[in-house]
């Protein structure tokens, strides 16, 4: 059976500084069984392959001309759009301990921020808490913290420019115990 594909070119959104992450997850879960995604980016959407790989999509990415990188999303399992949903749930109104580290992200290009937060929150122990400004949302950051067993807040400063984020490292895995 030959695939056939929705084209979403998100190129434009980041190029304006834009989160397309919304828009993404819109479009994959209203594909129709035996459909796939094709993707334009102007990076290597790394960080995506994994929020997808949980829902049962493999990928084939490829770099074109200009920096620019086309991704294949293809279904390869039954998982279900209510199991990504609970990778992104946000979180609990306990009190948290004071950050034991901050991270000042707002002048790195993506996907340096993630990058960094992800090394962060590895050498911290469990119940430590991290903060980090960064200059938008990090809506590809947010899965991949669930899937540690992270939690998180955030919100946009009243600046409307500088997003906080404090992540609990393993405060999820503390719940579940």
């Amino acid at each position: 059976m030959t695939m056939t594909y929705i084209d979403l070119d998100v190129r434009p959104i980041l190029r304006a500084g834009g989160e397309p992450f919304e828009q993404i997850m819109q479009t994959i879960s209203s594909l129709e069984p035996g459909k796939g995604l094709r993707l334009y980016a102007t990076f290597e959407p790394t960080p995506l392959f994994h929020v997808l790989g949980s829902k049962g999509f493999t990928h084939e990415a490829k770099s074109l001309d200009g920096g620019d990188w086309e991704v294949l999303f293809r279904p390869t399992s039954t998982a279900t759009p209510d199991q990504a949903q609970a990778l992104i749930s946000p979180n609990d109104d306990s009190e948290w301990p004071a950050p034991s580290q901050h991270l000042d992200n707002r002048d790195l290009d993506p996907p340096e921020p993630m990058v960094r937060i992800l090394a962060a929150t590895e050498a911290l122990k469990e119940g430590e808490v991290l903060s980090s400004l960064l200059c938008r949302e990090p809506t590809f950051l947010l899965p991949e913290l669930a899937k540690r067993g992270h939690r998180w807040r955030g919100g946009f400063e009243a600046d409307g420019k500088t997003y906080k984020i404090v992540i609990r490292v393993g405060a999820r895995r503390e719940a579940m115990a």
